[in-house]
């Protein structure tokens, strides 16, 4: 591939959010890295998806130590690409990774410890060719682990330099409440809370999670937005063969029931309407909600990703 020099247009279109009360500003539409960015996907296809991205204005880039398959491969991924195409651009880049899932073997490759967390960032930093992260993230909540120490580590993390901001994903109200008030009197508040968010799970709504962060000048960004495929118009007239449902991956079958399948026709015909696809509607309506910042993306293609971006136009 030639050089790449980034669009001269990038920031003519997107639209960005401030995030919480904060001097962070994020695009509406942040890419993230879960799938298709790994050692077993093409790095000329990967590398062509993440420069589309920059281009569109999608400055934030989202991933974890576990992204792949295999585990680390997403982040080296991105070392690639930083070092063919992005380096110039690093300081125009808003670049996420977390810690808190399996990643190696043995009592320390897990949860959330200060050994765990710390030396994954280390690894992340190296994957990615990196000197720093943006945001680093609590992936998840560890229920045996004091959370001071998974808090005072991500405090350390900041003043370390290893990170500039600090974030959690999947915690409990009460926990995110106690990590809110934990980093502020230490000086490093908490940026951002990323949960599954979108019309078919409305967790963080129902348990109060998105009202805290509202109310307390956290960020909030949703993943899985379309629930791995559901809300598209991939599965209103069966199961494709080449589907995620069809290979079991994070879909099974049985959960396509007749009366969700009704309401996602229903929710399809209401998009199609007003002009717009049922994914489109989706992440509209993510990004209605009071005190969302951002909605995370996948793309397996730059015409993917395209398509997901109509979600900001008026």
């Amino acid at each position: 591939m030639k050089d790449y020099l980034a669009s001269d247009s990038r920031y003519d279109v997107m639209q960005y959010n401030r995030c919480g009360h904060s001097g962070v500003l994020l695009p509406k539409v942040s890419l993230g890295m879960w799938h298709n960015f790994g050692g077993i996907n093409d790095y000329q296809r990967s590398r062509t998806i993440l420069r589309h991205a920059f281009d569109c204005g999608i400055t934030h880039l989202d991933l974890a130590n576990n992204y792949g398959p295999p585990y680390g491969s997403a982040e080296e991924t991105l070392g690639h690409v930083m070092d063919d195409d992005l380096r110039p651009y690093r300081d125009e880049l808003f670049i996420s990774t977390k810690a808190g899932y399996d990643m190696w073997p043995g009592p320390y490759g897990n949860w959330g410890s200060r050994k765990y967390l710390m030396a994954s960032l280390d690894q992340s930093l190296r994957r990615m060719h990196l000197d720093y992260v943006d945001l680093f993230y609590s992936h998840r909540y560890d229920p045996n682990t004091p959370l001071e120490e998974t808090l005072q580590a991500l405090v350390d993390i900041v003043r370390c330099g290893k990170a500039l901001y600090v974030g959690i994903s999947r915690w409990p109200l009460e926990a995110t409440r106690f990590a809110i008030d934990y980093l502020r009197q230490h000086d490093v508040p908490l940026l951002i809370y990323q949960g599954r968010l979108n019309m078919l799970d409305r967790e963080p709504i129902d348990e109060g999670i998105l009202d805290l962060c509202y109310k307390e000048g956290v960020g909030f960004i949703s993943f899985s937005p379309l629930a791995q495929g559901l809300l598209t118009d991939r599965y209103l007239n069966g199961i494709p063969d080449d589907s995620r449902m069809a290979q079991g991956k994070f879909l099974r079958q049985d959960m396509l029931s007749e009366e969700l399948l009704q309401q996602l026709r229903q929710w399809n015909q209401e998009a199609q309407a007003k002009g717009h696809t049922l994914a489109e509607s989706a992440l509209r309506w993510i990004l209605d909600q009071q005190g969302v910042t951002s909605v995370l993306v996948g793309a397996s293609s730059t015409e993917q990703l395209d398509k997901n971006l109509k979600c900001i136009n008026p």
